[in-house]
């Protein structure tokens, strides 16, 4: 028997979904009560994961395989998951990559791969979405702390690529205002994950960058993600959960 939830009935799309931040949300917002498509790359076996654990909680789920990279692909995986779940209220814009290093060393190929994944390919979702979405959908996406403060040499493309969010989150938020669609972005800090664990050898840096000084878990910042999945007056907003990095 499955709990009420306030994302009772909803369907929800969290791209990047299969380890980390992506999962972490995939199951919250099954717990809150929506059905999840679980994007992924190439961690078909951890999609499938999560994918169970929905449906542990009496949620219908699906992995759906989908390159960012890919034009057709950042978008048609907004359009697979409504016809498997039979219907559309929630994209979370979850996938992404990180390439760090000196100005000077960084790739035309790098620089199309970061840019064609971290922005147009959140752009190409977020379209699709709207295309998709009844009035009243949400549309949240997944940006970084380094957006708000850099703190040291070497992220001057991922940096770029995140802080373009922004712009994109508040001209979709008065975009798709009429409709009820909000737009959010959320700024996660150093969130242990096995891209960037909390005992790594950067870690300790990190961590004393932060107000709190340590490292976020995965479900907080999927705790700030179900929150605007639920919220109706919280639109084209910039919300950290950095434990103070940009404090």
């Amino acid at each position: 028997m499955t709990s009420q939830g306030i994302l009772d009935g909803k369907v929800a799309l969290v791209t990047g979904g299969s380890r980390g931040i992506g999962a972490a949300t995939a199951v919250r917002l099954a717990r809150e009560g929506a059905d999840v498509a679980v994007g992924y790359v190439n961690g078909k076996e951890a999609a499938q994961d999560v994918v169970r654990e929905v449906e542990a909680l009496g949620r219908r789920a699906v992995a759906l395989r989908a390159d960012a990279a890919r034009a057709d692909e950042a978008a048609g995986v907004v359009d697979a998951a409504a016809a498997a779940l039979g219907g559309f209220d929630i994209l979370v814009n979850n996938a992404g990559v990180g390439v760090l290093g000196p100005l000077e060393t960084l790739s035309l190929a790098e620089v199309d791969r970061v840019l064609h994944i971290n922005v147009r390919g959140v752009f190409l979702a977020s379209q699709a979405a709207a295309a998709r979405m009844p009035d009243g959908g949400r549309i949240i996406t997944i940006g970084s702390c380094m957006a708000e403060r850099v703190p040291g040499p070497g992220g001057t493309l991922y940096t770029t690529s995140k802080a373009a969010l922004a712009g994109l989150t508040k001209a979709l938020a008065r975009e798709l205002g009429a409709r009820g669609i909000t737009a959010n972005l959320v700024l996660p800090g150093p969130i242990d994950t096995d891209m960037n664990p909390a005992d790594g050898p950067y870690a300790a840096g990190q961590a004393a960058l932060t107000a709190l000084g340590r490292f976020g878990t995965a479900d907080e910042v999927a705790s700030m993600v179900a929150h605007l999945a639920g919220a109706t007056y919280v639109t084209g907003a910039e919300i950290s959960v950095d434990g103070g990095h940009a404090a």
